[in-house]
C-alpha cells in the first residue's frame, strides 16, 4: 500500500509539473505510467488482504474492496471538476485549464494523507485468526474449491489461469462495448432521447456496474464461482441478443439489458479474485490476480475498438438508427459463447502444481493453515 500511495501521489506531481511547464511526456509519464503503477498495485493489495481477514466470505470481502475501487471515480469526477472551477475562477474552458496544476497538486496531498492512513491501518491476519463462529478446520475441499496453494509462476503454467483469462477478457470486452458507447448507443436507438437523457443513462449504468460488483460477487459465495460466471456469459448472451434484435422496439428492454450487462460486467472483475482464490489457494492469489488483469488491460483495447470500428463501417454502409450497433453486438456474442466454453472447461488444478507438493521454491518455507 506504501508503494501503490507513492507511486500513485508521485504520478500527480509529475503531471502538475509537466502541464505547468508545457510538457505533454511529463503528464502522460506522471499520470499514465508512474500513476498507473500505484494504482495497479494499490488494486490489488486491498482485495488479496480482505480475503484472508473473511476466509468464510471471500466472494462479500472482493466485493466490497472492488466496489470501492469502482464508486471512487463517482466521488474524483465531480470533486475534479469543482477544484478546477474552484481555482480557475470560472467554468469556462481556458478557466479550468489555469485550474488544472493547483487541483493536481490539491488532490496528490488529499490521496497522501488518505492511501497513508490506510496503509497504517491494513495488517493481514495472524494466521491462526478465524471469523467468530467460523471453524477452519470443519471446511472441506470442494470439488471447485482448493484448501492447497499454487504459487504465482506455477499458476501461469495450468490451463485454468488461461481459462480464466479468457473468461475475464471476453467478459470484460462485452461490458466495455456497451458502456463505451452508451450515450451515442441509446440516441441512436431512440433519436427523441436528449443529451441530458443519454448522460444520465450513463449514470444509471455505472450505477449498476458498482453494485454489480457487491451484489453478485457476494452471490457467487452462495452458488460458487463457476456458477456465477455461467449466469455473467450465458445471461449476459440472451441480453445481447434481446439488443440487436429488439432493442430498438422497446426503450425499457434496453434499458434493463443495458443495466444487467454491465451489473455483469462490475460481477465479472470483483468475483475473479474469489475464483482465483478457490483454484489456486491463498499463497500468491494477489500476484495471480495481478498477472490476470492483464486481461482487463487487453479488453479496454478491444472492446472499443471493435464497436467503434464496427459502427464507423456500417455508418459508411448507409445504416443508421439500431442497425448501426446489430453487427457489434452479434460480435459480442460470439466473444461470450467463447468466454462460457472456457468457463465450462474449468475443473480442479492438478495437485502436481500446489506447494504442498514442492512445486515452488518457496513451498519450504509456506506453511498453510486453514
Amino acid at each position: 500500500m506504501v508503494v501503490a500511495g507513492t507511486a500513485w501521489v508521485l504520478g500527480f506531481f509529475i503531471a502538475a509539473l509537466g502541464i505547468a511547464t508545457g510538457q505533454l511526456w511529463l503528464v502522460y509519464f506522471g499520470y499514465g505510467f508512474i500513476g498507473g503503477i500505484g494504482l495497479g498495485i494499490g488494486y490489488i493489495s486491498p482485495v488479496s488482504t480482505l480475503m484472508k481477514w473473511f476466509p468464510d466470505r471471500p466472494g462479500l470481502a472482493t466485493g466490497l474492496a472492488i466496489m470501492g475501487f469502482g464508486g471512487g471515480a463517482l466521488i474524483a469526477s465531480p470533486l475534479s471538476q469543482a477544484l478546477m472551477r474552484l481555482f480557475g475562477g470560472g467554468t469556462e474552458t481556458e478557466d479550468l485549464a489555469t485550474g488544472l496544476v493547483p487541483t493536481f497538486i490539491t488532490l496528490a496531498i488529499s490521496y497522501g494523507v488518505i492511501i497513508a492512513a490506510g496503509a497504517y491501518v491494513i495488517r493481514v491476519p495472524h494466521a491462526d485468526w478465524a471469523p467468530a463462529g467460523w471453524d477452519p478446520t470443519g471446511v472441506t475441499e470442494a470439488p471447485m474449491r482448493t484448501n492447497l496453494n499454487v504459487s504465482a509462476n506455477e499458476a501461469l503454467k495450468t490451463p485454468q489461469f488461461w481459462f480464466l483469462w479468457v473468461v475475464l477478457f471476453t467478459n470484460v470486452t462485452a461490458g466495455i462495448g456497451i458502456l463505451e458507447n452508451a450515450a451515442p448507443m441509446i440516441q441512436d436507438y431512440f433519436p427523441g432521447i436528449t443529451a441530458a437523457a443519454a448522460a444520465g443513462f450513463v449514470g444509471i449504468l455505472s450505477l449498476a456496474n458498482m453494485a454489480g460488483r457487491f451484489v453478485w460477487s457476494t452471490t457467487s459465495d452462495y452458488i460458487g464461482r463457476k456458477n456465477i460466471y455461467l449466469v455473467y456469459l450465458g445471461v449476459g448472451i440472451i441480453l445481447y441478443l434481446l439488443i440487436a434484435f429488439f432493442g430498438g422496439s422497446s426503450m425499457v428492454l434496453f434499458i434493463i439489458a443495458a443495466i444487467f450487462i454491465l451489473s455483469f460486467y462490475g460481477g465479472g472483475f470483483s468475483t475473479v479474485p474469489a475464483y482465483l482464490k478457490d483454484m489456486f489457494g491463498v499463497f500468491q492469489v494477489g500476484a495471480i490476480h495481478g498477472r490476470l488483469l492483464t486481461a482487463w488491460s487487453a479488453a479496454g483495447i478491444a472492446g472499443p475498438l471493435i464497436v467503434n470500428s464496427v459502427v464507423e463501417s456500417q455508418a459508411k454502409a448507409g445504416h443508421e438508427g439500431p442497425d448501426l450497433y446489430t453487427l457489434s453486438m452479434l460480435i459480442m456474442v460470439g466473444l461470450l459463447a467463447v468466454g462460457l466454453i472456457a468457463n465450462i472447461l474449468m475443473r480442479p488444478v492438478a495437485e502436481k502444481h500446489t506447494i504442498e507438493n514442492g512445486r515452488t521454491q518457496g513451498a519450504k518455507q509456506y506453511e498453510y493453515k486453514s
